[in-house]
């Protein structure tokens, strides 16, 4: 395999991509945009920036289809290019690459559209698609119902490992988006359609005129806004059409059935403000801040919807009358807002929707303002909005406002008065370390495991206090313990999603925490502790593990007996290591399925509800989440990197949310036949994953030698210089966290994701026979969901491109590591596609290919320039300034490059 990287047969050129029909609208619309990107540069840069940004396009793909002479001039015209002009450079190709990103997304809306205006096909995990599988499948509307009462999606957000977009920008893609969707009106006059393309080129130019990120160090409430952002624009808005679409499904596929009562099946939660172990600037007062500024963010946006239905409901009790509880309520709220009627105008007097509702915004003020007579709940600001349903319904109402309000009524049961859940998560070594300090004993970490339980156990059954006075560490972690209880009673018992132990080795660290809160005050009034705990498992050692420490836990009768009491539902977070150095991605994906199979059938026995939280991969269902589903229940990470792709505009997000609803229902309805391991797969399945965890092993615990290697080889010191709090550092710990994974994914290798598995199943080939492995492919979903992301990631990876990094480690270690690593990428190449009985990579998946084909050379000069901007920056000593700026760029740039989704 050369290292051009073609993935296939050498006539798999440039000129021979193929659009289909469907798709021939994206072609027009990336071509009219990347016209666009080409004025814009000459208008702003002038024709030097545009013939140099030109040429490095050309000569890029040239470069592709094996031109030596192109990939040298290539090199030459970036290497002697100053850091200001790189830096325009990069923002060149980053600039078209969100022109690009955006007719995707824009795209995927109009597919939509045109599956919504054809009635005869419905689109694959559709709302309506999925509802009528199950009809096909047999189910009844009563059994229907019942499932839908078990559905519990949660998507829980984590920051972005290097951005933090300013929120300007993020509106102005939202409306280059709306202008492209506007231009598809065939009714547009040309006036009209001139309007639309020149709002594009405004908004086109004032992204390039705008700094994207600010130039601090992002705090944590940076991160908190940046993805807030993505919620007040995007998903407050598209929760009532997905549930409104999901009660038309329901209604289509059972016209004559009983009305179906859809309950709430989406909740959202976030990392972002209390994941102490990532930050542990992270404080009591972070997480009080952070709930703070969630409360009030959707406040406004309840106040705001409230004063729109106020001006919508101006029925006059002249022309239509309304229930008594709605003039009863307005009596009582003027009562307690007395200034609020007589600050109304005189003519609304007998518009007593409209009046009530700007006393329920009087109220809302209130409440924001922490002053006299707050909502208390949003129960209770839900229940004065179905006074006004209620009215409306039986007053002839159904179409003069009924609709809007029960919008509201499904956002607030949505989002509460917290808009989202916050998850706090901690090391269990602290957690053990506090324990150990105020219970005296100083040789605390050094006791068995159950040891440590015997003495937590004693403690919390005799209700003792610390025996020493705390010092400032564990003073902060009781007080985190105590803003867990203030949020909870200040913005309701939603407000803190769950508390993650990780790294936990047993039944002691989930005690470490009961003990903890109890020290710092929480309990009910039954005493019990109301602590929702998760286990948290990630090294392979960790998942090995997990179902044993599970069952330990759950029969330990205190702890059990706090978890009944909590309402018998515990969730286990459960990463795949193959994102980390702790071994091959067969053997994480591995671990990950048989600990799911295990703690399945311990939860069955122990007559247990439970929620396998997915740690890794998206939320879409890469990187095995879709094999988490169980009891109904998808909570899996959303990663900051991946949340603008997926709800950057509502249309989108839209079909995120309905895709992952397609997978949680027809999973646990039984209809994704997840065929079981047949002995004989197993056997086969443990031959590639140990394959696969001795080669990671024996390329990265080598003496050390290749933490150097990694550290040179990518541009992970530029990413932790843009992380907030997390300096460089040689640690093999750091290895565990996003910038391994990023920065194998910014350098071209991506080599977590899929070294080790061609020898895997070379192996198991030659022990089993390809058949075996084939019937695997094509029967178990578990994996040829394993085979086909690995597939994608080696489709995506560049082993030409990363050559250039691995030089930059110096010919020793470049000699040493690189040979290795182009040989396991040809083999697993090869593997695949002999298993697959294909010619190349993602044969069948033509859209990705084609795209990742179409960006490549786009993204190859960012590449090349941030090689070579990283030898400049490392040879001064990483400090200059004007070096990073340009290398900051260009991570963002690749980073908007390698999305491959449409």
């Amino acid at each position: 395999m050369s290292e051009n990287n073609n993935h296939g047969s050498a006539s798999d050129k440039r000129q021979n991509i193929r659009f289909a029909e469907k798709d021939e609208a994206l072609r027009a619309d990336v071509r009219s945009l990347g016209a666009m990107v080409g004025e814009l540069l000459l208008e702003q840069g002038g024709e030097a920036l545009y013939k140099t940004v030109e040429s490095a396009r050309q000569l890029a793909i040239a470069r592709r289809e094996d031109d030596t002479e192109a990939s040298e001039k290539l090199d030459k015209l970036l290497g002697k290019m100053s850091a200001s002009a790189a830096r325009d450079i990069v923002r060149a190709f980053s600039t078209y690459f969100q022109v690009v990103n955006t007719a995707g997304q824009v795209h995927r809306i109009r597919r939509r559209r045109d599956y919504l205006k054809d009635t005869d096909i419905r689109q694959p995990r559709a709302l309506d698609a999925t509802v009528f599988m199950l009809r096909n499948a047999g189910l009844n509307p009563e059994t229907v119902q019942e499932l839908l009462q078990r559905i519990r999606i949660e998507p829980v957000f984590t920051p972005h490992p290097t951005e933090t977009t300013r929120r300007t920008i993020l509106r102005k893609h939202q409306n280059i988006v709306r202008r492209m969707v506007d231009k598809q009106n065939p009714a547009l006059t040309p006036q009209e359609f001139n309007a639309c393309f020149e709002s594009i080129r405004a908004d086109i130019t004032a992204i390039w005129q705008t700094e994207e990120s600010p130039n601090e160090e992002a705090t944590v409430f940076d991160e908190l806004e940046h993805m807030l952002f993505f919620l007040t624009d995007v998903i407050y808005r598209v929760i009532p059409p997905f549930y409104e679409s999901l009660e038309d499904a329901l209604q289509d596929a059972w016209p004559d059935g009983p009305a179906f009562t859809v309950p709430n099946v989406l909740h959202f939660s976030s990392w972002i403000g209390g994941d102490l172990s990532a930050n542990p600037e992270i404080s009591a007062r972070t997480i009080r801040e952070t709930l703070a500024r969630q409360r009030s963010l959707i406040l406004d946006l309840y106040y705001r919807d409230c004063q729109g239905l106020a001006e919508k409901l101006s029925q006059s009790t002249s022309r239509v009358d309304v229930d008594q509880e709605i003039l009863d309520q307005i009596e009582s709220y003027g009562r307690q807002f007395p200034g609020g009627q007589g600050s109304m105008t005189h003519r609304y007097r007998n518009m007593p929707y409209r009046m009530l509702l700007r006393l329920i915004c009087k109220r809302l003020k209130a409440t924001y303002d922490d002053s006299a007579f707050p909502y208390e709940s949003a129960d209770q600001f839900i229940a004065d909005l179905r006074l006004i349903s209620r009215s409306l319904a039986n007053r002839k109402g159904m179409n003069a406002g009924l609709f809007a309000v029960e919008r509201l009524i499904r956002r607030a049961e949505t989002f509460d008065f917290h808009f989202l859940s916050l998850d706090i998560r901690c090391n269990s070594t602290d957690l053990q370390r506090v324990v150990g300090y105020c219970l005296g004993d100083p040789e605390w970490l050094n006791h068995s495991s159950v040891y440590r339980s015997e003495r937590i156990q004693k403690v919390l059954s005799v209700n003792d206090s610390p025996t020493v006075e705390p010092d400032n560490d564990a003073k902060r972690l009781l007080a985190i313990f105590s803003a867990i209880t203030y949020c909870r009673r200040k913005y309701g018992d939603l407000a803190i999603g769950v508390f993650l132990v990780r790294h936990c080795a047993g039944t002691d660290d989930v005690l470490a925490a009961l003990l903890l809160a109890r020290w710092a005050g929480m309990f009910s009034a039954r005493g019990a502790i109301p602590l929702d705990i998760a286990p948290a498992f990630e090294s392979r050692a960790e998942l090995a593990g997990a179902s044993a420490m599970v069952s330990k836990l759950l029969r330990n009768p205190l702890y059990k007996e706090n978890l009944m009491a909590q309402g018998a539902h515990q969730i286990v977070m459960l990463s795949t290591s193959g994102e980390s150095s702790d071994g091959g991605v067969a053997a994480s994906r591995w671990n990950m399925e048989r600990a799911h199979s295990s703690l399945g059938k311990i939860f069955a026995d122990e007559n247990i509800d439970y929620t396998l939280f997915h740690g890794r991969g998206s939320f879409s269902g890469r990187g095995g989440v879709a094999d988490s589903i169980a009891c109904g229940h998808l909570r899996a990470t959303e990663h900051g990197e991946s949340v603008n792709e997926r709800y950057g505009v509502r249309g989108i997000a839209f079909r995120t949310l309905e895709k992952a609803f397609s997978a949680v229902v027809t999973a646990t309805a039984g209809l994704d036949k997840k065929r079981p391991d047949n002995g004989e797969w197993g056997e086969a399945m443990d031959t590639i994953a140990g394959c696969g965890d001795r080669m990671f092993d024996d390329l990265v615990e080598d003496g050390g030698r290749f933490n150097e290697y990694f550290r040179l080889a990518t541009p992970v010191d530029v990413i932790e210089r843009m992380r907030a709090g997390q300096a460089g550092s040689d640690n093999d710990a750091n290895r565990n966290g996003v910038p391994w994974t990023f920065a194998w994914a910014q350098s071209r290798y991506l080599l977590p994701s899929w070294y080790g598995f061609g020898s895997g199943l070379e192996l198991a080939a030659d022990h089993y026979g390809e058949e075996r492995l084939q019937e695997m492919m094509e029967n178990w979903v578990f994996f040829d969901r394993l085979a086909s992301d690995v597939e994608t990631a080696l489709a995506i990876a560049d082993p030409a491109i990363a050559k250039h990094y691995s030089k930059l480690a110096g010919d020793e270690l470049h000699e040493k590591y690189f040979p290795i690593i182009v040989r396991e990428f040809d083999k697993s190449i090869a593997m695949i596609l002999k298993l697959r009985g294909q010619k190349r990579l993602l044969e069948k998946s033509d859209t990705l290919r084609r795209s990742i084909r179409l960006r490549n050379p786009y993204v190859d000069p960012m590449s090349l320039l941030q090689v070579e901007l990283l030898r400049r920056w490392r040879s001064a000593g990483r400090e200059d300034d004007t070096l990073l700026t340009a290398l900051v760029a260009s991570v963002n740039g690749i980073a908007r490059g390698l999305q491959t989704e449409f």
